[in-house]
């Protein structure tokens, strides 16, 4: 199966093994913590609705509540909207030559790491807590001897799979690579 994806500067011959991006789980639960944000003032409303109208009374009451209630949703949705583009632009790359982490910060931030397969040392796949655990998420750390010393594959699904693919995919690469320099010497 031949994934697309865009790839910066993609090296020649360079195939995408695979592709990540975070649990789905992370999604819901920001989904669902927006969804409560947004019930609050439905309850706060139907609680201290008739409190509030009494306070207030007059008619400048009803203009001042749809407008904070306007802009509340407002900051709802672009919260959620910033949430979800965070959670989506996210991806770590597993190439035949390098490992890619794109990392979305806020809107408009972006981090690009790379580095190469040969410069993996060590790879570390951690799942821990409960919903981590039984949802089978976690962390992969790849150790590497370059300027980032540790990329890490955050709150991916199956991290063990991921880290045993990308230890077989570093392997390939190195015993390939060993395999051609013994043969130029």
């Amino acid at each position: 199966m031949m994934i697309k994806f865009f790839i910066p500067h993609r090296l020649e011959g360079e195939k995408i093994i695979m592709l990540t991006r975070r649990d789905p789980f992370i999604m819901l639960t920001r989904i669902a913590s927006w969804v409560v944000v947004g019930i609050l003032p439905l309850l706060f409303y139907w609680l201290l609705g008739d409190t509030l109208q009494s306070i207030f009374g007059g008619v400048t009451y009803q203009p001042i509540l749809v407008l904070f209630t306007s802009l509340f949703y407002l900051y709802i949705w672009l919260f959620a909207f910033v949430s979800y583009v965070n959670y989506y632009l996210d991806v770590w790359i597993i190439t035949n030559q390098r490992i890619i982490d794109m990392e979305q910060r806020g809107l408009f931030a972006r981090i690009v790491s790379e580095q190469r397969l040969d410069k993996i040392q060590d790879i570390t796949a951690e799942s821990k807590g409960f919903f981590p655990t039984v949802l089978n998420y976690g962390e992969v750390y790849a150790q590497t001897a370059g300027e980032k010393e540790r990329f890490v594959f955050k709150q991916v699904p199956e991290p063990y799979t991921i880290a045993k693919k990308l230890g077989d995919v570093v392997h390939d690469y190195k015993k390939a690579h060993l395999y051609t320099d013994n043969l130029r010497k």
